[in-house]
């Protein structure tokens, strides 16, 4: 009787506790599924929530989007573990260092980073719901953080668009409006950055943000929720092939532990799924392999459905895909994912502790030099991943040599940094870090190399030893007042707080000239680029000195004073090789046949990372604009194919040839070469003429020998060209695809040779026949004004630093 009584209570607990909380549909005044919800009301239902069960809800807001909408937090735990929160907190991370006793499973699921992959966030206030009623149970020895939606902005983009253009009733009709979402999707925030892939880079708000509360956790398990195409089944883990090397035995078993747990409940379902294909463990800046890199179990879940399914759509077999279906799928992984991690959490509180034991990397440290500048904006990233780093003690070291791909060896210095794996972060420094990532497939979702020290542009050597180092001091440019009496003052031209500075001048009318030829003063040697500010050239503007002083200063910049333009070797600043950087209008085109991403990718470099005014001109209308107002016009990557026809060719010509600056980027220069384009000519792949017969189910994998997937090659550099100015004779470029052009009679300025083997990634065999001999960054002179080419992207996802720069000089030194 006693035990029936006990069950009873139990009962009317639960049942007690479902009615004191609503339900999202009891909330919202709509049924869940049946509506999109705007993000001010899913904020609205967990504060609502974290009111209404505060023993078991806490809520904090992290921060905010560039378009000011909040992100936020939800810990669910039982009122026992919410009171001790903090104390959970600390004793879980003491397992990084091997020390603590923490016995709470830490789960974390991460909704709609994709901003059109919209139902996640819906199913994120259902899974809470029953977190909270009917699986309280699971709480009492698991803390469950949620982030409702990691891109605000981009799902009320979507969610607007949709409201906006559906029908009334919704039509289920693929064909309908309200299922061909326009160019400006809500996939992307709103820099259009997929923030899916910057967990690593951290150059969006969101992520920046985000990833100051992940470290404070460090959780054992972390979910992405995601949509994928209207016609594909589930798929939830475990991943496919290939998993990085550093990715634990317990890791890849506990992923299959965790989907047979789904398994079950599709099964009972008869709910289609599928696994291990397609979404692998590779590259470091997904919300499942940066999580695995950290310690966690991390997983990507992926509902059919995303922007094309709205609330319901008609799929390919004549099923119809409703929002409520999606909705559940995602609630029933979610619910299983706490449902496992809760039966298993000494388990997982073991594993966790081990992988954080030291490991016994091939490469001990690594020790890098170069630019101060570079090496200062590497800091910067390796302290937002709480990084530990050194600098060099005076030791040589010897390893192997990123420039040479061979063993090298150098002598550290005080202003070497020195990052090793034998550090908490470990595992994530060789990650990031090595040369070469290891792969068990070539098949793979996404690039293939992002080795760090290729992308700041520094010299590296990777030592099988470690590497004895010093406290690490930043340089800050010393706040000295500049000599009013000075006739110049003069600074390097080597990166992007290079970049900053002549921008800012720019914008504050402070006039600037660079030089195109080296030159030495004072026993000092300035290399081409080497910005001179003059006194005399500024002396109508009264404020000069204090302008140039705060421009220093903000960029860390130092200026040399000089009394003199009468150089010791080199032309004189008078000469017409000191030139004056003019005042530059720039404008981009967005819209189709732009790609969304990469047009992103320039609208925040211009804003973001230059912070230089940029005019952007949509492709409804930007035949009508007056491009004479324009100095630059940028032509972003995208799928142009015969996008202008003759007429609007040919306005760009002449537009060129009255002194305008093109810059045509990745696939923008297919819709400007060609026999009425300009003078760039595609380099054709030789077919085999040879008949080969292979099987049905090779054919995917024969096709790969002419993909190169994001890999790094290599490439030489004419450093006399003003495209080039602060790089040194070679470049290691990031290469997405086979494109592959001509020389330029006059203008190759980058290039690859014919030894085309990657540096690192994967390149198919016949895509590297197809590159060899060909152009990377050239300027073609046409009339009075340049087009630029620029094959690879230098400005890949914000994160590939070293290609920075010639983009900018693209913008300000060629002409």
């Amino acid at each position: 009787m006693k035990h029936l009584l006990l069950f009873a209570c139990f009962l009317y607990s639960l049942t007690n506790i479902s009615q004191e909380i609503k339900s999202p549909s009891e909330f919202l005044g709509y049924e869940l599924g049946t509506q999109f919800t705007r993000h001010h009301e899913v904020v609205d239902y967990y504060e609502y929530l974290a009111e209404a069960a505060a023993d078991r809800v806490q809520l904090t807001t992290y921060g905010k989007t560039n378009e000011r909408r909040p992100l936020i937090l939800a810990y669910v735990s039982s009122a026992t573990n919410i009171k001790n929160i903090e104390s959970i907190r600390e004793d879980h991370l003491k397992s990084t260092t091997g020390t603590g006793n923490s016995s709470k499973a830490i789960v974390w699921l991460s909704y709609n980073v994709h901003g059109n992959e919209s139902v996640s966030t819906e199913a994120s206030m259902q899974t809470i719901y029953e977190l909270l009623t009917n699986k309280a149970d699971y709480l009492e020895n698991t803390v469950v953080i949620i982030d409702p939606c990691i891109n605000p902005d981009g799902r009320d983009r979507y969610v607007n668009w949709y409201n906006e253009n559906k029908n009334t009733p919704n039509n289920v009709d693929p064909n309908s409006k309200e299922h061909r979402e326009g160019w400006l999707s809500g996939r992307a925030n709103h820099y259009m950055f997929d923030l899916n892939r910057d967990w690593a880079w951290l150059t969006q708000v969101e992520s920046q943000q985000r990833l100051k509360m992940y470290n404070q956790w460090l959780p054992h398990v972390h979910v992405d929720f995601h949509e994928q195409g209207v016609n594909n089944p589930y798929y939830f883990a475990p991943a496919a092939e290939p998993f990085h090397e550093v990715i634990t035995d317990f890791q890849r078993d506990f992923q299959v532990t965790i989907g047979k747990n789904h398994a079950k409940y599709f099964d009972a379902k008869g709910w289609f799924y599928f696994t291990k294909e397609v979404f692998d463990l590779l590259y470091p800046s997904y919300g499942d392999t940066y999580p695995m890199y950290n310690g966690s179990i991390g997983m990507t879940y992926e509902q059919g459905g995303s922007g094309r399914a709205g609330l319901g759509i008609i799929t390919g077999i004549g099923d119809t895909l409703t929002l409520k279906d999606r909705i559940d799928h995602h609630f029933t992984t979610g619910i299983s994912t706490v449902e496992v991690a809760a039966g298993n959490s000494k388990k997982l509180n073991d594993e966790f502790r081990k992988f954080y034991q030291p490991k016994n990397y091939k490469y001990k440290s690594y020790v890098l030099n170069g630019d101060a500048d570079k090496i200062r904006a590497l800091t910067t990233l390796l302290d937002q991943h709480q990084i530990v780093y050194g600098s060099g003690n005076g030791s040589s070291v010897k390893g192997f040599d990123y420039a040479s791909g061979k063993s090298g060896s150098s002598k550290t210095s005080s202003n070497s940094l020195v990052i090793s794996t034998n550090q908490t972060k470990g595992t994530l420094v060789k990650v990031l870090f090595e040369p070469n990532a290891k792969l068990s497939d070539s098949l793979t979702y996404d690039i293939t190399a992002w080795s760090l020290p290729y992308a700041y542009g520094l010299d590296a050597i990777a030592s099988e030893s470690l590497v004895g180092n010093s406290s690490y001091a930043t340089e800050k440019n010393t706040d000295t007042p500049l000599d009013p009496q000075a006739y110049a003052y003069i600074t390097d031209w080597n990166s992007m707080d290079d970049a900053r500075f002549l921008a800012e001048l720019l914008k504050e009318g402070v006039r600037v000239r660079y030089t195109d030829k080296p030159f030495t003063l004072s026993g000092k040697k300035y290399d081409r680029g080497s910005l001179i500010i003059t006194n005399a050239d500024n002396k109508n503007k009264k404020d000069f000195l204090q302008l140039l002083e705060a421009s220093a200063r903000n960029n860390n910049k130092s200026l040399t004073a000089t009394t003199t333009g009468f150089v010791d070797g080199g032309k004189d600043f008078g000469s017409s090789s000191v030139q004056m950087v003019s005042d530059t209008k720039i404008a981009v085109l967005s819209g189709e046949p732009t790609s969304t991403l990469q047009f992103g990718e320039i609208w925040h470099f211009f804003e973001q990372q230059l912070k230089y005014p940029v005019s952007i001109l949509d492709s409804d209308y930007w035949k009508q604009v007056d491009l004479s107002k324009y100095d630059v016009l940028v032509l972003p990557n995208g799928w142009y194919g015969s996008s202008f026809n003759d007429g609007q060719l040919q306005r760009l010509k002449d537009w060129v040839k009255s002194g305008g600056k093109l810059i045509a980027m990745g696939g923008a220069i297919k819709g400007i070469d060609g026999e009425n384009g300009f003078g760039i000519k595609a380099r054709e792949s030789k077919k085999d003429t040879t008949l080969s017969l292979e099987s049905y189910d090779v054919s995917e994998r024969e096709s790969i020998k002419n993909a190169i997937t994001g890999a790094i090659f290599k490439t030489n550099v004419d450093t006399t060209h003003p495209l080039a100015y602060g790089y040194k004779d070679t470049y290691f470029s990031l290469k997405l695809g086979d494109d592959a052009y001509e020389y330029l009679d006059k203008g190759t300025v980058v290039h690859l040779d014919k030894a085309t083997m990657p540096v690192a990634g994967f390149a198919g065999s016949e895509a590297q026949k197809k590159i060899g001999k060909t152009l990377i960054f050239g300027v073609e002179n046409y009339g009075r004004g340049q087009v630029v080419y620029m094959v690879d992207n230098p400005l890949f996802r914000g994160f590939w630093e070293n290609g920075k720069l010639f983009f900018v000089n693209a913008l300000f030194m060629v002409n």
